[in-house]
């Protein structure tokens, strides 16, 4: 197969160790599709939301797609609006933080070690 959608509304739910207030559900990779390089899943922080302090566990980049998050690592906090993107190596300790009244929404593409 060369081309595989996955409807928003068939995206796999699931529940990330350390995250509050955000809602994840996988689009590409896991055990519902076949991607086997890199997974992309789609996150709804609720405003309070956060992903606590935590490395990546592989190369990581993040691609804010409406609201603001912001975003900590090594001392260095940014604010990420619409379409910012921001890479993490593996390893990297990070922050992930809706600070704002309102939802954010982000793209999550991970590698796949």
């Amino acid at each position: 197969m060369t081309m595989r959608v996955t409807r928003i509304d068939d995206a796999e739910p699931f529940d990330p160790v350390g995250h509050h207030g955000v809602g994840p559900v996988r689009l590409q990779g896991g055990e519902s599709t076949p991607t086997t390089d890199f997974t992309v899943v789609l996150s709804h922080y609720l405003p309070g939301g956060t992903a606590e302090l935590a490395p990546q566990v592989s190369e990581t980049v993040y691609v804010v797609l409406s609201g603001e998050l912001v975003m900590t690592s090594d001392g260095d906090e940014q604010a990420l609006g619409p379409f910012d993107s921001v890479h993490f190596t593996v390893g990297t300790l990070r922050t992930v933080e809706n600070r704002t009244h309102l939802p954010a929404s982000m793209l999550v593409i991970r590698a796949v070690d």
